[in-house]
Order: C-alpha cells, then sequence, then structure tokens
C-alpha cells in the first residue's frame, strides 16, 4: 500500500473543501437617510451703510441707498422690518452728534413714499424665500432742514426679519 497517493489525494480533498468554503458572499440592506428642514431665515451679509456723504447746507434732498441681502427656506414667507433707529420713531429717524441732530427717513422703493417701519402687516416688506440669498434695496432720504453744526451724524437701525 503506498502511503503517499492517498495522502496527496486526501490533502486535495482538504484544500478544494477550504477553497470551497472561502468563496465570497454578498447580503445588502438599505440605510435610511434623512434630514428635516425648518423654516428659517438669516441675514446673510451685513447690511450696507447707508451714507449720505459730505454735505454743507441742507437745503435740498440728499438720497442715498443701502442694501440688505437674506436668505430663507425656500416658499418660507417672510417680512423684514427697520426699527426707528436711536429716536425710536420710524416716523422721525435722526441722526445724531451729541445733542444735535440731522432728521432722516428710509423707504421701501426708489420713488421714497413707503416708509421702511418694523410692524408685520403694516410697514414692513414681505417676501418669500426662494433658498438662496435675495437682495433689497433701502432707500434713504435726508429732507430740506434746519443745517445743524459742523459735525459727524450717525444712527444705527435694527434690520429683523420675522418668519
Amino acid at each position: 500500500m503506498n502511503l503517499k497517493p492517498r495522502l496527496l489525494t486526501t490533502a486535495i480533498l482538504v484544500a478544494g473543501l477550504t477553497f470551497s468554503t472561502a468563496q465570497a458572499a454578498t447580503v445588502t440592506d438599505s440605510m435610511p437617510v434623512t434630514i428635516t428642514i425648518e423654516n428659517a431665515c438669516e441675514i446673510s451679509t451685513a447690511p450696507t451703510t447707508l451714507d449720505f456723504g459730505t454735505q454743507g447746507v441742507l437745503s435740498a434732498n440728499i438720497d442715498s441707498l443701502s442694501t440688505i441681502s437674506v436668505t430663507c427656506t425656500t416658499a418660507a414667507p417672510y417680512n423684514i422690518g427697520l426699527n426707528g433707529g436711536a429716536s425710536g420713531n420710524i416716523n422721525a429717524r435722526t441722526m445724531t452728534d451729541g445733542t444735535d441732530f440731522v432728521g432722516y427717513q428710509l423707504y421701501q422703493e426708489s420713488g421714497r413714499t413707503t416708509v421702511w417701519g418694523d410692524t408685520v402687516g403694516s410697514n414692513t416688506m414681505a417676501s418669500t424665500g426662494t433658498g438662496v440669498e435675495q437682495y433689497f434695496s433701502v432707500y434713504g432720504r435726508v429732507a430740506p432742514q434746519t443745517t445743524p453744526p459742523a459735525g459727524t451724524y450717525n444712527d444705527s437701525v435694527t434690520v429683523t426679519v420675522t418668519y
């Protein structure tokens, strides 16, 4: 009896069984992926400065322009409001230098007839989100008035987006 062929045959059989059990198998399943989007808005970039420049006598209208950029969720309704600044009164906005002041006004359109305020449903700018940045112009005007002493006059208006 020859033991070598028998061992060789056994080795081949064992190797074959080992290789057959090492074959690759595949299973699949699905992985849920989710996100919840809620209505949201942000003031995308800080509003640009409304600068009326350097003036002398305030005997004629002085107009200026600023821009507000807002990004809101697509189809989300929202309103942009501008408060009365330091005066607290949207109908009597003032830039001050100490106790002296220069009156000015902010409007929603280039004709400068619709005062821009902060009461939703009354004097805010209404819009609907597009999911990308939207730009809104703020039209400013210093009307003719008694010219105060020379100086640098400032105010700060709060921009509010309600959605």
